[in-house]
């Protein structure tokens, strides 16, 4: 009875060990290898750095802009706001309360910032992840009389802008990259508009 236990403990053992070092430190290590070969960008965060250097963002996270003078990301639920940490979406039900009063606060806040009509979607919902990078164009034309009219550039400039940096999906709705407009958006050179003198244009 024992050496029969002996005798089939042996090739488990061996066996828990194999596929261990296999699955758990050969497979990691295969696939690593194949994306820092083929897809080093992605395989390393699809990280956006300055001129400097610096990681200021990725492609694939987004993050939020507050200020008037960028294009801004949709709501976020994931901590404070586009936490990686706590990368989640509100789990709030469509009647909520909460969800309800967020929802309003963030349709003010729109308003405030003059967008008219009906309101995309995607403006005042979070993702399920809430940290999507991206937004519809329409949520992005929406907000361009708001950077227009801050930065002191003409609406068509940024409209173009944004036709420019949408891009298709296989699988989705076309998006633009919120950081990628952001960046293009810091890159335009200022214009002088009708009755706008260089003192009247804000400095970046």
């Amino acid at each position: 009875m024992g050496k029969d236990f002996t005798s089939a403990l042996r090739p488990a053992i061996v066996m828990t060990i194999l596929f261990a070092a296999l699955l758990g430190l050969g497979y990691p290590l295969a696939m690593t290898g194949i994306g820092q070969a083929l897809f080093p960008d992605r395989a390393n965060g699809s990280l956006i750095r300055d001129a400097g250097g610096r990681v200021i963002g990725s492609e694939m996270v987004g993050q939020a802009f507050t200020t008037g003078r960028y294009f801004q990301t949709r709501p976020s639920a994931a901590g404070k706001g586009y936490d990686g940490l706590a990368s989640s979406g509100s789990n709030l039900a469509p009647t909520a309360r909460a969800l309800a009063d967020r929802v309003r606060a963030d349709v003010a806040k729109r308003r405030a910032e003059g967008v008219t009509g009906a309101l995309p979607a995607d403006l005042v919902s979070a993702s399920g992840s809430g940290l999507d990078p991206d937004l519809s164009p329409a949520s992005a034309l929406a907000q361009a009389p708001r950077v227009a009219r801050v930065r002191g550039l003409p609406l068509a400039q940024l409209r173009a802008l944004i036709a420019e940096r949408t891009e298709a999906s296989v699988f989705g709705d076309p998006h633009v990259n919120v950081l990628a407009l952001n960046r293009a958006l810091d890159a335009l050179p200022r214009v002088a508009l009708p009755g706008v003198g260089r003192a009247d244009l804000p400095s970046r």
